[in-house]
């Protein structure tokens, strides 16, 4: 028994429209391997507590100087709460300013920091001083149903994060500026 008179029920309290940070990859690229790589693998071990991931080359690039299959950088994807640790600890870098640019499509952003000291990191000599860069995707509760291998489904038009979405959460959560 329906009123004519009854309002839309209102959405904001739904938790599965709660977004959050699925993941959080943080990369360093050198362009040659060797002890340069290593040392920034160390810098990644030491901002997040996980054993990096060293990259290869796809294909060789003789302007750059880099062969195929030569390892060439470095990453690390995080969860959790360290990756909304780590991402704070970025965006503070940056501060607290984003551009619109930054955001994609499906609702994900990423960002680059030109020197890893600048997260709190002592400066190492020996080490030296990287950038970084900074990814971050963004879902909702029920990803799992397009991502299963059984009786899989599909994300509705409604629940997809879109960039309006992830740009609106950034702001609402780190009181960050979009420009």
């Amino acid at each position: 028994m329906a009123t004519a008179d009854a309002t839309p029920k209102d959405k904001t309290g739904n938790p599965m429209k709660r977004i959050y940070i699925e993941k959080l990859v943080l990369n360093i690229c050198i362009g040659d391997g060797a002890d340069r790589l290593t040392r920034a693998g160390k810098v990644l071990e030491e901002l997040t507590g996980q054993d990096p991931v060293f990259s290869k080359a796809r294909y060789t690039v003789r302007t750059f100087g880099i062969r195929r299959n030569q390892k060439i950088s470095c990453h690390v994807t995080v969860r959790g709460e360290k990756a909304e640790k780590i991402l704070n600890l970025g965006l503070r870098v940056k501060d607290y300013e984003l551009k619109d640019k930054n955001f994609s499509n499906t609702g994900n952003f990423g960002f680059g920091i030109e020197e890893h000291i600048d997260l709190g990191l002592k400066y190492d000599p020996q080490v030296g001083i990287y950038g970084m860069d900074f990814y971050v995707v963004l879902t909702r509760p029920g990803r799992r149903v397009s991502k299963r291998k059984r009786a899989r489904g599909r994300i509705g038009v409604q629940h997809r994060v879109t960039k309006q979405h992830a740009i609106d959460w950034v702001r609402g959560k780190y009181q960050a500026t979009v420009r």
